[in-house]
């Protein structure tokens, strides 16, 4: 299992989320599921957490997004990073 994490400041979400609903790069083609979190202090500030199978759909992915040039737009962000789980406690 990999991860695809990306953090972003949208500004204004709700113009943000359904441009992120149509996956115009098709980054999330081959995932499992995701999930965004948004800073409680800054609700613009999104960190969103894409799960794919193996690092290897997360790469490609990671590719596409990267490719199409839509992070482009934010100048506040970091990633989109591969990631794995390096340690995990409880549920």
């Amino acid at each position: 299992m990999a991860f695809v994490l990306t953090r972003i400041n949208v500004g204004d979400y709700d113009a943000w989320k359904p441009l992120f609903d149509q996956d115009a790069p098709g980054a999330r083609r081959a995932a499992k599921g995701y999930r965004i979190f948004r800073n409680t202090e800054d609700p613009g500030e999104v960190f969103v957490l894409v799960e794919f199978e193996s690092a290897d759909e997360a790469k490609t992915a990671r590719e596409r997004l990267v490719a199409s040039a839509v992070l482009d737009r934010f100048q506040d962000k970091t990633g989109p990073t591969v990631v794995e789980v390096a340690e995990a406690v409880g549920s």
